[in-house]
């Protein structure tokens, strides 16, 4: 039977817990507040039947690709679980300032410090692997520093607002997106030759346009990949990056890298030039991925024919 789209998948739990829990977190720390959280966590755990068994069917797919790598199990799939709790602790330090610059290890700082420098836009396309939250808010140290984030679903929305009233000097520029229309488009352009950055995730399926994705290979599989983020790219006319965030030990390695000065997609090979930008990124995806296993938070069929979902979505 067909998974629904990851856009439909509810969020559980409330603000108010969630607020609980931050409060928890602002007087005791992160040592005090696992007390309740691996609770909360394992009941999650035991209840989310469809995060369980995407979680698990990554896994599965994960160590047939490499033998290396963790097999699928009851406490593999509680670790995931567990390691994705403990990311959104993560976007707390960094939205309170307890992360510091040497906690951060960059691949490539220059370029970063070198596009703010310049005041030269830029698309930086992300993913769900990691945590992107603790780039963007130790971005902000930077004074020219403009930073736009793409959101699909409310709860990125609400969960940011969250954060703000944590700490009401840091900012980010939220920009929620039903549709990838012309407007986006344009408003987006001014912005990047007003020198500021744009964040969009490239590994989630679009919430409206139906069966515009490319299937690029991902673990040994077929996966869809949007074309939306790529297209997009491609309007800007500016450079492109990826840029993920993965924790390591007590730190952050942030991985930033050029992969464009402007994506070009001639007319004529307009479908080849997209199916190679989004191939490059779904390996480079993989390979940060099989660095980080456990970081993977796409808790849905990931690799689920985009069309299906959408039949399920319409029953």
């Amino acid at each position: 039977m067909s998974e629904q789209h990851w856009s439909k998948t509810k969020e559980r739990g409330s603000y108010l817990g969630m607020q609980f829990l931050l409060g928890v977190y602002k007087l005791f720390g992160r040592r005090v507040l696992w007390l309740f959280m691996f609770v909360v966590v394992f009941y999650f755990y035991l209840s989310g039947r469809k995060a369980r068994r995407a979680s698990l069917d990554y896994w599965r797919r994960l160590h047939t690709f490499d033998s290396s790598q963790p097999k699928p199990s009851f406490g593999t799939g509680l670790k995931h679980f567990c390691t994705f709790a403990d990311s959104a602790f993560d976007k707390i330090d960094a939205w309170l300032g307890r992360i510091t610059p040497a906690q951060l290890r960059y691949q490539n700082q220059h370029l970063f410090d070198d596009l703010v420098a310049r005041r030269q836009g830029a698309i930086f396309i992300g993913s769900h692997l990691g945590n992107l939250e603790v780039c963007r808010a130790l971005g902000m140290r930077h004074q020219n520093c403009v930073i736009n984030v793409l959101v699909f679903t409310e709860h990125a929305v609400e969960f940011n607002r969250t954060l703000g009233r944590i700490n009401p000097n840091v900012s980010v520029n939220l920009i929620q997106v039903s549709d990838m229309g012309p407007d986006l488009a344009i408003l987006l352009k001014s912005k990047v030759e007003q020198g500021e950055f744009v964040v969009i995730v490239g590994d989630r399926t679009s919430t409206s346009a139906v069966g515009r994705v490319h299937y690029a290979s991902f673990l040994g599989e077929p996966a869809p990949f949007a074309q939306g983020p790529f297209i997009l790219a491609a309007l800007l006319e500016c450079p492109i990056y990826w840029l993920f965030c993965t924790r390591s030990g007590d730190g952050f390695d942030v991985h930033f890298s050029h992969y464009s000065e402007a994506l070009s997609l001639p007319r004529k090979t307009r479908q080849q030039a997209l199916a190679q930008v989004i191939d490059d990124y779904a390996q480079e995806l993989q390979r940060v991925t099989l660095q980080c296993p456990y970081q993977w938070f796409n808790f849905y069929d990931f690799w689920q024919r985009d069309e299906d979902s959408v039949r399920h979505k319409e029953k």
